[in-house]
């Protein structure tokens, strides 16, 4: 009788000790609070939802515009989440003498063309554009453009549309505050 008392509590202490440490380990169970705008001032709140998934702490670290000219060639953004990356944003200015270059045979699946700028693609984790530039005050060069991001979180179908409508605001952000086209400010 003594033997079987001991070893009912003791089967109720393990019980109940196993039940703290589980608590003990806190999962996010919310998605976090992302700024009202995001990665300079393109995407709300809502266009990158679905990206972020569950946690605490969101951090951008990026510049606040996306400015370029000959001397600062190149702006990005990244979005992370209790310390992961989850989404990042990128435009980088060169000559007309240089040349971008991605080997879209590599991403598996497949990438598919995208009719944005002069060559763009989208896959399952990204987009990216490339376009050549005339600035008002006759300045030519090309822009490489570029998105992508995390989609664990999400559904494999919905990442490709997500990434078209994400690259397509990026891009006509980009255009403007480069002063890429004839409709530049």
């Amino acid at each position: 009788m003594r033997i079987t008392r001991i070893l009912r509590r003791l089967t109720t202490v393990l019980v109940v000790a196993g039940t703290a440490v589980g608590c003990s380990k806190e999962v996010p169970s919310a998605a976090p609070r992302l700024p009202e705008r995001s990665c300079f001032g393109v995407f709300t709140r809502q266009d990158l939802a679905p990206l972020v998934g569950k946690g605490t702490e969101v951090h951008e670290d990026g510049p606040v515009d996306m400015r370029l000219t000959a001397e600062r060639r190149g702006a990005t953004c990244v979005v992370d989440v209790d310390g992961e990356g989850r989404f990042d944003a990128s435009v980088t200015r060169q000559a007309l003498n240089e040349s971008f270059f991605w080997n879209a045979q590599l991403i598996q699946p497949r990438a598919d063309p995208l009719t944005l700028g002069d060559k763009g693609i989208v896959y399952d984790t990204g987009a990216r554009v490339a376009l050549t530039c005339t600035s008002p005050g006759g300045d030519s060069f090309q822009l490489e453009v570029t998105v992508g991001g995390s989609t664990e979180q999400m559904e494999k179908r919905e990442a490709r549309p997500l990434f078209r409508v994400l690259i397509a605001k990026l891009l006509a952000a980009a255009k403007r505050q480069t002063r890429c086209g004839s409709d530049a400010p």
